[in-house]
């Protein structure tokens, strides 16, 4: 069962700020380090990708050309 005593001295509808603070400090770490690393990550990962395919199937385009 779940224990709510805590939640009754709240006053309803505020949330309490030390909440709200690690809320903000866990999206500035999200929106500030670990997406841009995702997104290098991706765009570096589709890179090599291409770049594989290319050393294995040959350059696009038509063959011969």
């Amino acid at each position: 069962m779940v224990d709510t005593s805590a939640k009754h001295d709240a006053q309803p509808g505020k949330a309490p700020e030390t909440g709200r603070r690690a809320e903000l400090f866990v999206f500035a770490v999200i929106a500030a380090f670990i997406w841009p690393v995702v997104a290098v990550g991706v765009v570096g990962g589709y890179g090599f990708l291409v770049w594989m395919s290319q050393i294995i199937l040959g350059p696009p385009g038509p063959p011969g050309a």
